[in-house]
């Protein structure tokens, strides 16, 4: 059972309160994702997951959404030019800002002057504490030295959530064209198949299928990558893929992380599965996160 920390908490909410509100402030201007972390008092790359994982956006598309939803307020109430608006809100060409208008809105800035014209909104995030029934949720450390996986490998995006499309049409294609068989038969140890989030930034990571490496041929379509040593957060999922996995990746993320006393620590995520049925209820599956202590 996971008691939550109450101080930690405390502290957590607050500095992700701190951090919405100097994006707030600073929307405007350029703003560093390195300067928005200092304020939620965690790494840069912690926050960046965190800000992800709980609010479906990226920390640049959230900046970028309020700035369009501000932009389209303005257009809609004043008489400003649509190259000063563009201008004040960060781009430096009416056509960049129209292609992002247009793409946010649905309709050009010229159309967004009409009487009635539709216009989208984002506000201001908010941090809010949801008391839940309390649930059992299983896990461990583990210090793992450094190994190397091969796989087969995607570049995917996290804006508007398209990794949530792309991985699973990628997953589907590995299936179909031999790639998981192949990958059953290079498997020499209990990690068995992994899914492998790596080389994240702030919207975009590489997406792995892949084992430990033996050694030997690489098969062709397949590359290498290597994993640090590291400190491992252990989260078991026990229920039919993918709903068990998913429903894990949300709760370290908003309850976990918040009140455990660490942070995610650059490197990357791995998603390893048991042989067997993975539509069983008492399938498991297991999330590994690289942890450190705050």
């Amino acid at each position: 059972m996971i008691y939550a920390n109450g101080s930690e908490l405390m502290d957590w909410m607050q500095g992700m309160s701190n951090a919405i509100d100097f994006m707030e402030a600073y929307l405007l201007e350029p703003i560093d994702v390195d300067a928005i972390a200092r304020q939620a008092g965690s790494s840069t790359f912690h926050f960046m997951r965190m800000f992800n994982m709980l609010t479906g956006f990226t920390v640049g598309e959230y900046i970028r959404n309020r700035r369009l939803t501000l932009a389209g307020s303005e257009l809609a109430l004043s008489d400003a030019k649509v190259i000063d608006v563009a201008l004040k809100y960060g781009y430096e060409t009416h056509e960049s800002f129209t292609k992002a208008f247009r793409q946010f809105h649905g309709i050009t800035p010229s159309a967004a002057r009409k009487l009635s014209a539709p216009l989208k909104s984002i506000g201001k995030l908010s941090v809010q504490v949801t008391l839940k029934g309390a649930k059992v949720m299983n896990y461990k450390f583990v210090e793992k030295d450094a190994f190397t996986v091969v796989g087969k490998k995607i570049s995917v995006s996290s804006v508007n959530g398209e990794n949530f499309k792309i991985i699973p049409e990628f997953c589907c294609q590995c299936g179909q064209d031999g790639t998981f068989d192949l990958l059953g038969k290079m498997c020499a140890d209990d990690m068995g198949i992994m899914g492998i989030c790596a080389n994240m930034k702030d919207e975009r990571f590489d997406y792995y299928s892949a084992v430990t490496y033996q050694g030997g041929a690489i098969p062709q379509g397949m590359e290498t990558l290597e994993i640090p040593k590291l400190t491992w957060a252990v989260f078991e999922a026990v229920g039919p893929i993918p709903d068990a996995i998913q429903d894990v990746w949300k709760r370290i993320f908003s309850e976990w992380f918040p009140s455990s006393g660490y942070e995610h620590a650059e490197g990357p995520e791995l998603e390893v599965y048991e042989c067997g049925d993975m539509s069983k209820p008492d399938y498991k599956s297991y999330v590994w996160i690289p942890v450190k202590r705050v």
